[in-house]
Parts: structure tokens; C-alpha cells; sequence
């Protein structure tokens, strides 16, 4: 083999398709799917639970039956779905549209689940009570952020990651540290290193410059949803005895307000603004995400951004 041969990446092709919610991600994934021998997977930690379509912005069944999206409503509401869980079934199914002589293309604003399926994840040690039951304890008397606080003096990169009042996330990087010895940062690295991806990735993001025009869009589509029925669905989802507030699925944004709010927590009015707001802040985490994707190629939704996209796409495929 000549040395250039040996330095052409042999690896089959995958697109990542991403941006901040409501910045036209699955419009653009199904333009292209018309144009180029993709197929469609989605890349949303909603989006995989069967009855949340309203809130989570789920591609309609006219659409769906046009472009099918895999990974889309293969789990109930009651079982939890993890980002593990997301490498395995999207390795999978890279791996049979490849087979298939196509070229998975997949689109959505998990961050977690796209660096879960490039990078890997790290092995976590099983839970420990006694250390989880101690920082509870500490954190009923300190509160949360004085532990986040506690975790950015250790482990700054992570801490920068997770909210301060984000119970859940600190306790976990917290026990982590004290059961393991190493920082999530550290564990991270290493699966980096072992789990590369079996595909050679082109990076898109629609990354919008008028943050004020995305605001007033979450806005916009919020209440769309609202007319569409959406504290209806929610009351499906509160109908059912098997589920409840805490599952990861209702956890998701608007679920959560709109279950607050049909058990009495506050009126319309704030019910509306607290899933408006909650939405931008998860646009704004989105939008940090994307600033160290350094690798990606970034393009202004609000500037018809398909003609570039095709562009770069063609030219990454051959075609």
C-alpha cells in the first residue's frame, strides 16, 4: 500500500445535522433527503418516547411517512432512556444504512447523545448510598451550588457543564470523584481514546446570528403548540398511573411546566412564560455546546442556509 493510500480514511460516511431547538433542523434534513441517498436518524432525548409529540416539536406522520427518521418513539414514557443506551441503538443503525448503500444523516439537538455517539462514554461506577446519602445531607444544608462550587474547584470542566442547582448531575460527579478518584473530566478523556467511531463525520450547525429572532421563535412555536393541543397530550400522559413527574421523559422542557401547572403550581399566564423560558435556556445550552464543536461547519438558519449545506454535503460524499 503507498503511503497516501494508507492515509486516506477508509471509515464510511456520516452527517451530524445540529443546532439549537427551533432553528429549522428537520425542514433542512428532509430538503436533503430529497436530494442526496441519505436516510434520516434522529438525535433527540424526547423524540424516542412514544406520546410526546406536541411539546417535543415530533415530526408530524405526514412527514414521517415521507422521510422516516429512526430512533423516533421506540421507548414508552415509563422506561427511561439513557445516552448509552442512544450509542448502541445508533451504532446499529449507522451500521444497517450503510449496509444498505446510504448514508445515515442524522439531525437533532442532543448535544450528550451526539458526543456520546463520536467520543464514547466512560464506564460510571455503580452507585454508592452511604456517599450519596452524605452529600444529600450536605447539600440539604449547604444547598447545591455551594457543592457545585465544591466540584468546579475539582473538576472545572464538568462543572462548567452542569447547572448549579442541578441536584442530580453534581451529586453524580461528586460521588464519582470520591468512589473512583478520578473527575468525570478524566473518565471522559480516557473513553475518548478507546471508543472512536467507526464512521468519518461531516458536522453541520445551524447556528443563528439573531439571537433575538430565535427567542421570539421559541416564543412563536410555543404557542402553536398551545393551540395544538398540547396540555391535552399532557393530560394523556397524567391519565396513566404508571408514570409521574420525575421520569426523564416528562422531565423534558414544557412537560415539566405544563405537569407543575395542571397540578395547580401557577396559572396560564406563568405556565406559558416558565416553558418559554426554560426552552430558551436549553436553546442557550445548545448554542454553548456548538461553541466548542470546533470541527463544524456553521450556517445561519435565518439565511437559507440549504444551497451552502448541499455544498459542503456534495463535496463531502463525491456527488
Amino acid at each position: 500500500m503507498s503511503p497516501s493510500a494508507a492515509t486516506i480514511d477508509q471509515r464510511p460516511p456520516a452527517i451530524f445535522l445540529t443546532g439549537p431547538t427551533a432553528s429549522g433542523k428537520t425542514a433542512l434534513a428532509c430538503a436533503l433527503a430529497d436530494r442526496f441517498p441519505v436516510e434520516l436518524v434522529s438525535v433527540d432525548s424526547a423524540l424516542v418516547y412514544r406520546g410526546l409529540d406536541i411539546g417535543a416539536a415530533k415530526p408530524d406522520a405526514a412527514t414521517l411517512r415521507r422521510h422516516p427518521h429512526a430512533l423516533i418513539d421506540i421507548r414508552d414514557p415509563s422506561d427511561p432512556y439513557s445516552a448509552a443506551m442512544f450509542r448502541e441503538d445508533a451504532l446499529r443503525t449507522l451500521h444497517e444504512i450503510n449496509e444498505r448503500g446510504r448514508v445515515p444523516l442524522l439531525v437533532g439537538g442532543t448535544g450528550l447523545y451526539f458526543r456520546a455517539l463520536e467520543q464514547g462514554l466512560a464506564p460510571m461506577p455503580s452507585a454508592q448510598p452511604e456517599i450519596r446519602a452524605r452529600l444529600q445531607a450536605e447539600a440539604g444544608r449547604d444547598g447545591w451550588p455551594a457543592l457545585h462550587a465544591r466540584l468546579a474547584q475539582i473538576d472545572p470542566v464538568a462543572a462548567a457543564r452542569i447547572r448549579a442547582n442541578d441536584a442530580q448531575r453534581i451529586q453524580r460527579a461528586l460521588e464519582t470523584i470520591e468512589s473512583t478518584g478520578q473527575s468525570l473530566t478524566e473518565l471522559h478523556t480516557a473513553a475518548r481514546v478507546s471508543a472512536r467511531i467507526p464512521f468519518r463525520v461531516l458536522k453541520l450547525a445551524l447556528v443563528p446570528a439573531d439571537r433575538a429572532e430565535l427567542r421570539e421563535r421559541i416564543a412563536r412555536r410555543f404557542d402553536v403548540m398551545l393551540a395544538a393541543g398540547f396540555l391535552a397530550e399532557v393530560k394523556r400522559l397524567r391519565a396513566r398511573a404508571d408514570l409521574s413527574p420525575d421520569l426523564p421523559a416528562l422531565l423534558a422542557v414544557g412537560y415539566r411546566q405544563a405537569w407543575e401547572y395542571l397540578d395547580g403550581a401557577c396559572d396560564e399566564a406563568v405556565f406559558r412564560q416558565r416553558a418559554i423560558d426554560a426552552t430558551r435556556q436549553l436553546a442557550k445550552r445548545q448554542m454553548t455546546w456548538l461553541r466548542g464543536e470546533l470541527d463544524a461547519r456553521t450556517f445561519d438558519p435565518d439565511c437559507a442556509p440549504g444551497a451552502a449545506v448541499a455544498t459542503a454535503i456534495a463535496l463531502f460524499l463525491g456527488c
